[in-house]
């Protein structure tokens, strides 16, 4: 393992550990160790990414970020290190999907958060279909994991508080269409599908777009 990789990853575990109370029964025993796996999640965009990603070692593991991340120093270094794969939003980019179905083949794990962007309030948002399109090429399976307390981390690191950081995991399933064209409505409602997969695992003031359980619906997914 890359001295500086094994490094970072130790800083941020015990950084992670002093400045959040972590609540996660059995999420690790949850994930598995080896093989392909696409694990969706919710985002806020302030302390998930590390948490899970140095917690997570030395399991595999790469996602997606937007583009314009690279243009922060620190985020282009840390995703550099990490080897996270750009994307650019907006369109359909297939340079991305390549290197992310590439990651699949060689047993990582990818990490995608299918709204897009993060939610600042830590309420789902409205989630955007890209995650079908690789979870129907890889045909692996896909596992929801749900956090909430995040978004008030930089508030409290601020007041030199530490913040309740909560996660659970749910179980695994793969996308099938059954045989039905795949259309752009389709896409929206395999994506709507997987949230409420997420949203079932969050405190109901949390689930936002998703917080109406009579509509979910699971048509495109099947238990693994």
């Amino acid at each position: 393992m890359n001295p500086l990789f094994w490094f970072v990853n130790f800083a941020i575990r015990v950084f992670t550990r002093a400045a959040c109370r972590i609540d996660a029964p059995d999420w690790q025993r949850k994930i598995p160790m080896q093989g392909p796996l696409i694990l969706i999640s919710n985002h806020t965009g302030q302390i998930e990414v590390p948490l899970v990603f140095a917690h997570l070692q030395p399991r595999k593991l790469t996602g997606w970020a937007k583009v314009e991340a690279w243009d922060n120093w620190f985020l282009n270094w840390i995703f550099s290190i990490w080897g996270i794969i750009p994307v650019r939003r907006g369109e359909a980019d297939m340079n991305a999907l390549k290197k992310a179905l590439r990651a699949l083949e060689q047993g990582y794990i990818l990490g995608i958060a299918p709204e897009g962007t993060r939610n600042k309030t830590g309420r789902l948002r409205r989630a955007l279909p890209g995650t079908v399109i690789v979870a129907m090429r890889s045909g692996v399976s896909i596992l929801p994991l749900a956090h909430w307390g995040g978004e008030n981390f930089l508030s409290n690191l601020k007041r030199l508080k530490r913040t309740d950081f909560h996660i659970r995991v749910g179980e695994p399933f793969t996308v099938d269409t059954k045989g039905m064209k795949v259309t752009g409505e389709v896409r929206q409602e395999i994506v709507d599908e997987m949230m409420y997969r997420i949203a079932a695992l969050l405190p109901e003031e949390y689930r936002g777009e998703y917080s109406d359980s009579s509509k979910a619906t699971c048509r495109f997914l099947d238990s693994t």
